[in-house]
């Protein structure tokens, strides 16, 4: 939140009963801070903008901060009147102790700056997108994304999300054919590391390639396990 200094008016925090600190932390920034039972990313995100009192919102996970650059790029934007109703920001991750710059992992542009009349969240299950009725701008600074700590909690993620994955390749009624399996994930390795350039990040860049392609082979693997249990699974509460 700190990253947010001078930028905005308001901050609005929906929390959904963490067992951390970040309830407590969150009331030393923010006087708008709720707590909410957990329902899908979409129904939480669109909570939290019903809570906001301006006309535009800054939309940020909590592993996420604002760079120097966007902070001073938007501080521009806000001392006239945009002549659009959105703007998309490059996202940028720090893993395994270095910028991320390649590997389909940047620019990973993302719609963030937003006239809340104009805008709402839609999608389920996992990958929710910002929906805006209006015309979208680019901004050049970007928001630095500090989404694993480590490898082991990049694996969790990737277990979390492939569950997810999987049941809403079920609830489509996809089948998980064999090659999916065997040559889908060897694909997406190859796309990531040499296609979008994963070996000019190093080693976090053949790591990231590397479990890009273990993600597709555990979301169809798991995609097989729910038609032969002949059951969906329940979503867990993240």
């Amino acid at each position: 939140m700190k990253s947010l200094a001078g930028l905005v008016s308001e901050i609005v925090v929906v929390d959904s009963f963490s067992t951390d600190n970040t309830v407590k932390l969150a009331k030393k920034y923010s006087t708008k801070v709720f707590q909410r039972k957990w329902t899908d990313y979409t129904d939480q995100k669109n909570y939290a903008n019903r809570r906001a009192s301006s006309p535009w919102i800054l939309s940020l996970d909590a592993d996420e901060r604002i760079s120097p650059e966007l902070h001073a790029e938007i501080l521009k934007v806000k001392k006239e009147e945009p002549e659009c109703d959105g703007f998309s920001i490059p996202r940028q991750v720090y893993y395994l102790g270095k910028w991320i710059r390649h590997s389909g992992w940047y620019p990973d542009r993302k719609i963030r700056l937003f006239r809340k009349d104009k805008a709402r969240w839609e999608g389920e299950y996992v990958h929710e997108r910002l929906v805006i009725d209006g015309k979208i701008q680019k901004l050049s600074g970007s928001i630095h994304h500090f989404t694993y700590r480590n490898i082991s909690e990049h694996l969790d993620r990737i277990n979390k999300f492939s569950e997810l994955g999987a049941q809403k390749l079920y609830a489509k009624r996809k089948k998980c054919r064999w090659h999916r399996l065997v040559f889908m994930p060897f694909f997406r390795f190859v796309k990531s590391f040499f296609w979008r350039a994963g070996f000019l990040d190093g080693y976090p860049g053949f790591i990231i390639s590397v479990l890009n392609g273990y993600s597709i082979f555990l979301r169809y693997a798991k995609l097989r396990e729910i038609w032969k249990k002949g059951e969906r699974i329940e979503p867990f509460p993240y």
